[in-house]
């Protein structure tokens, strides 16, 4: 990612969306949700509020992710104002709304049951989701993630249990605005209504639901194809009591939303530890 030059970057994740008709959407794949965002402040209002608290509370998270590409604690008043080391990037998105490009590695063993429990620490997958939604953005609703949305009902019914139960979740913010209507989706708040997660303190690390304690992709880097990966690696190291600075204390269940494309595959994975 990082040896490669921003244009041909643009390009190669545009390929992620329906090229066919989002080619041509100024400001590459950034331009996608720079267009996903404005549409949602036209429906729900000005949301820069909300935007810059999340892009806040994920840079302030990474602080304490040694993993972290960037471990800087920007605050909500640099993320909320436009400046020179801040500009717009995409529509209403400005740079601190945007995850880096990152070069990045990650792994996890995978191990039937009976050999995990051998070991001196185990996590399980207690359920797992995949839907699959249609790519051109024309074809849905883009402001309500349905993908994401049945992703997260199905892996909570087949685990027994309800969002709440998660002692945190891991969530894909591409974008700052994906992680807002992933709120949504995910169903902490209703819809429209993802700005209050944020500015009631529900989604900080000592929040009723602690969202991206190791910072998300806007902190700890979205390096393409590791990205779903290292997030089940970070889950399981706070299900494992192994996460140092950024453990959620008492962690028992963790959830994890990783997509791709605007929401077009869409991945939840309840993990629990066994051992």
């Amino acid at each position: 990612m990082t040896t490669t030059p921003g244009p041909e970057i643009g390009k190669n994740l545009l390929k992620a969306s329906y090229v066919r008709d989002e080619a041509a959407i100024e400001g590459g794949f950034a331009g996608i949700f720079g267009r996903i965002a404005a549409l949602y402040f036209q429906k729900y209002g000005d949301q820069s509020d909300a935007l810059a608290r999340i892009a806040a509370k994920n840079h302030k998270n990474g602080v304490r992710n040694p993993y972290a590409q960037m471990r800087k604690d920007l605050g909500f008043e640099f993320c909320r104002r436009e400046s020179e080391r801040n500009p717009f990037v995409a529509g209403p998105l400005k740079r601190t709304d945007c995850s880096p490009v990152s070069d990045g590695a990650a792994a996890i063993v995978l191990a039937d049951e009976e050999t995990a429990q051998a070991l001196g620490k185990a996590v399980a997958f207690r359920s797992t989701a995949h839907v699959q939604d249609f790519l051109p953005m024309a074809g849905r609703d883009i402001l309500k993630f349905e993908g994401c949305a049945l992703a997260w009902k199905r892996a909570l019914g087949d685990a027994g249990i309800a969002l709440g139960d998660l002692s945190f979740v891991e969530t894909h913010d591409c974008f700052t605005i994906a992680e807002l209507i992933e709120y949504e989706a995910m169903g902490l708040v209703p819809e429209g209504r993802g700005a209050t997660a944020v500015a009631e303190g529900s989604t900080e690390a000592g929040g009723r639901l602690p969202v991206n304690p190791s910072g998300g992709l806007k902190a700890k880097g979205h390096p393409i194809g590791a990205t779903g990966v290292s997030m089940h690696a970070l889950a399981a190291m706070q299900l494992t009591g192994t996460a140092a600075d950024m453990q959620v204390p008492g962690a028992r269940l963790g959830g994890i939303f990783n997509m791709g494309g605007a929401a077009v595959a869409n991945y939840v994975s309840i993990l629990e530890r066994i051992r």
